[in-house]
């Protein structure tokens, strides 16, 4: 019971992403950069789609709300990483690290969410096109989208509360950058068994979901591509899903490789690759592929120069 009280007082330690003393300017310049190029990227997304009436689709309605899910995700890690490379105190207060786990979980399950509807969204766009307007209207996009908020909000703080009560006496130090549940459970000397089963239903079911809708959406896609005769609906299609596609294989393939994986590899890497690089990636794959968004930005650019004119 001392120990429990002592861990609720002082909280958790992280251990953090680089150990070797010497190089935290380096690392700290570089994780600095890469979030900043993450909020402004993810913003810009935002107010061109925002700004610009040819991109009021439900497509960049739910890229809309990935980017916003995606600033969330990174601010949920990077700060507290930041403090943690450039600090002698890497410690994490009990509530802090619960608060930051609830809020990475959210993010984190939204993006999943985000990118399994937006995968069902190129599928209706190309294997029905003639319903697309009647069955992707806004009142059913809306309806998706706050389902997929709520779903992700319901989840995230059932398994934080179930991890919050557990008694954490054998060791304080966290082997990760940031409160993770496996990591925490791996702390904790309460009997975890059930609760481990519990939480890898639900996590599977959180990632294994949208995965699955995602396989689907893209199998119908290819069959219906391969069967189209005409090569420019072809480049056309390509052009709607290639930018998501690459999304897609870019944060499942870190998300499976760190949780369904085995313990082998570096899987610190893989982390800092799903929370911190890929919402920096996410924007320019959107931008660089995407020719509605380029001629977005280019109207955005021309507007801009002509009020200054």
């Amino acid at each position: 019971m001392e120990k429990k009280n002592q861990t609720l007082v002082s909280g958790f330690i992280l251990q953090g992403i680089f150990n070797q003393a010497g190089h935290e300017s380096l690392m700290f310049s570089i994780i600095v950069f890469m979030y900043l190029l993450s909020l402004l990227g993810n913003l810009l997304i935002i107010l061109l789609i925002r700004c610009d009436s040819h991109l009021h689709t439900p497509m960049y309605f739910f890229l809309s709300l990935l980017a916003l899910a995606d600033m969330g995700f990174a601010s949920s890690i990077v700060p507290i990483m930041l403090r943690n490379l450039v600090s002698q105190d890497k410690i994490i207060s009990y509530g802090g690290c619960f608060c930051q786990m609830y809020s990475f979980l959210v993010f984190g399950n939204c993006d999943s969410f985000l990118l399994g509807i937006m995968a069902y969204d190129c599928f209706m766009a190309i294997c029905h096109p003639l319903h697309y307007t009647a069955l992707m209207n806004s009142k059913r996009c809306l309806l998706m989208a706050s389902g997929c908020w709520l779903l992700t909000i319901v989840h995230s703080m059932l398994n934080t509360v179930i991890v919050s009560r557990l008694s954490f006496c054998v060791s304080r130090e966290i082997p990760d950058f940031f409160c993770d549940i496996p990591p925490l459970l791996g702390l904790s000397c309460s009997d975890t068994t059930p609760i481990k089963m519990l939480i890898w239903t639900e996590g599977t079911l959180a990632i294994m979901g949208p995965f699955l809708l995602v396989v689907v959406s893209y199998a119908h896609i290819f069959v219906a591509v391969v069967n189209t005769p005409s090569s420019s609906s072809k480049r056309k299609a390509f052009s709607t899903c290639g930018s998501h596609l690459s999304v897609v294989i870019l944060f499942f393939s870190t998300i499976i490789w760190v949780y369904l994986l085995p313990t082998s590899g570096n899987k610190t890497l893989a982390s800092l690759m799903y929370t911190v690089i890929a919402p920096m990636l996410n924007p320019f794959i959107y931008s660089l592929r995407n020719n509605e968004i380029k001629g977005a930005l280019r109207r955005l650019v021309g507007r801009m120069r002509a009020s200054l004119e």
